[in-house]
């Protein structure tokens, strides 16, 4: 057999130095660029270490990876990141070694297969690379000895690796600030996540630069691809309303069928007979989907229950997409608002503590997407009053009523306008403060009623929080000097009094329509804002 690694190769590739450190160089400056562009856009580099040991027994020439590279229609991004990772290990093979393929192969062959089908997805297909594969598979000794074809193979399942978990776990959308996305990406190594690969194959976790949400969704992305492949989503017709127990109705057979295909019915059941399983699966559909949970066949369960299949899936894997966006590992205790949900989730020690109904902007005042710090509780807040609502809506009342400042407890102080604290001020009690440029904080509110409501889009872009006292208890339970009762001797006074947060709390204020809860169900909402329909063109524009 030949050995690729022999001394005389070995004095060319030494005396290749130049070259070498020419494309090094080369490399270096373009990846720096590469990821300055990046950071531009809010994506954050990677310290992830990389590994220096030796693998393999064969190496490429530096030149072999150039011409490659030159003649092969491949992204630049992918370019640069197959040049920097055989210059980073000398060059050594990562795939293939004198004697077979490496387990890795397989592996990574798997994941193109799994991506393929759930994303419905073959631009990574090539002709080129598929016929040395498989020639590679039928006869590894053999082909090995073809010291060409192992290294075309060998680059191929390089790029094609970068190409590939650009899109599977980096995202096809580069600017997210775009789709009105303002929490900070943290760019993913994809050179360590190679290297993970190719050297400690059984570490699956670390092929998939994901977090738990997106893998949660990826698995139901793959249960509705079956689905669709198999013929889709029956669809419910001929029924309407309450649905009483007994009652035998034709159209009862495909509404199970369709429940028990989304996991909403535990057990198949083909009876045309109402039943106490059925209401409970009705209930169990309506509460992720984010409706009223009546067990009532209304106009809205009806609706959601007839959205085709492709709907649901290209809904899915939009919020896939997004969830790229979002750090693998994020803190261990944060907030999490998800503005499509008008929920808020706490976190402690990565598990979710608590949850409560929240009231966010209205379209025309959408609450923006970014990450914060929680740095302060203010019990018995003023409420600055900003200056479009001043315009838009104080002034005209004050001239059809001037006491209205005054009936309204408000005050203005060296040109600004303010509501003074009071049982009807507008933040209620309680305001939570993470300094950022939209002007956004979490509050209470004297209009308690609006928490029932279904849809919960209400406010000018801040987030009012139904139970303001319990989320002041967990910002504040690291502070021993802020208990219960001390909370509730302030609040009944009327003096504003502001407590800092130490260490601060990050809170997310997030964008999903489609996830997987804690409890393994998978929900849907509505796109409120329309930022679904952006997403989508970017993502089906670009596959």
């Amino acid at each position: 057999m030949e050995v690729y690694s022999t001394f005389t190769e070995r004095k060319k590739w030494a005396a290749g130095a130049v070259v070498i450190a020419v494309v090094g160089i080369i490399a270096f400056w373009s990846f720096s660029s590469y990821n300055s562009r990046r950071a531009q856009i809010g994506i954050l580099p990677d310290s992830t270490l990389y590994t220096t040991e030796n693998y393999t027994d064969i190496f490429l020439d530096s030149n072999v990876v150039v011409n490659f590279l030159n003649s092969h229609q491949i992204s630049d991004s992918a370019k640069v990141q197959v040049s920097e990772f055989y210059a980073r290990r000398n060059y050594q093979f990562a795939w293939l070694n004198s004697q077979d393929l490496n387990s890795s192969v397989d592996i990574f062959l798997a994941q193109l297969h799994n991506y393929e089908f759930e994303f419905d997805d073959n631009s990574l297909k090539n002709a080129h690379f598929d016929s040395l594969l498989t020639i590679a598979q039928q006869n590894p000794k053999k082909f090995l000895k073809d010291k060409t074809q192992a290294e075309r193979l060998e680059l191929w399942l390089t790029s094609t690796f970068f190409v590939y978990s650009q899109k599977a776990f980096g995202g096809t959308v580069e600017n997210t600030l775009d789709l009105e996305w303002f929490i900070p990406r943290k760019k993913k190594n994809y050179q360590t996540l190679l290297d993970s690969l190719v050297t400690n194959s059984k570490d699956l976790a670390q092929q998939e630069p994901v977090n738990r949400y997106y893998t949660a969704l990826k698995a139901k992305l793959k249960q509705y691809r079956t689905i669709q492949k198999a013929g889709g989503l029956p669809k419910v017709e001929n029924l309407s309303g309450s649905l009483s127990l007994g009652d035998s109705l034709p159209g009862i057979v495909s509404l199970k069928k369709l429940l028990y295909l989304v996991n909403d019915l535990r057990f198949s059941d083909d009876s045309p007979v109402v039943n106490e399983s059925l209401l409970a699966g009705i209930k169990s559909y309506q509460h992720r989907m984010g409706l009223v949970e009546n067990g009532k066949l209304d106009k809205n369960t009806l609706a959601e229950l007839n959205k085709p299949i492709d709907e649901r899936i290209r809904q899915m894997m939009v919020n896939l997409e997004r969830l790229r966006w979002v750090p693998v590992e994020v803190e261990s205790d944060y907030l999490l608002v998800n503005i499509p949900e008008f929920r808020l989730h706490v976190f402690e020690n990565n598990k979710q503590v608590w949850v409560t109904n929240v009231v966010v902007g209205k379209e025309v005042h959408k609450t923006t997407i970014f990450k914060g710090n929680i740095s302060q509780v203010v019990f018995n807040p003023y409420w600055g009053i900003p200056n479009s609502i001043v315009q838009n809506e104080i002034l005209p009342k004050i001239r059809r009523d001037p006491n209205y400042l005054s009936r309204n407890n408000m005050e203005v102080v060296n040109g600004y306008y303010r509501q003074k604290p009071g049982r009807n001020n507008a933040l209620g009690q309680i305001k939570f403060l993470f300094p950022n440029q939209y002007s956004i904080y979490l509050h209470d509110t004297p209009s308690k009623g609006l928490f029932e409501s279904n849809t919960r889009a209400f406010s000018h872009g801040c987030i009012r929080v139904k139970d303001p006292k319990t989320l002041a208890k967990f910002v504040l339970r690291n502070d021993d000097s802020w208990s219960e009762e001390r909370m509730d001797e302030v609040l009944k006074t009327n003096t504003e009094t502001q407590v800092n947060v130490k260490p601060t709390l990050p809170v997310y204020i997030a964008y999903f329509t489609s996830w997987v809860d804690n409890t393994g169900q998978l929900n849907f909402r509505k796109d409120i804002y329309g930022l679904d329909a952006k997403l989508e063109s970017d993502i089906f524009g670009k596959k």
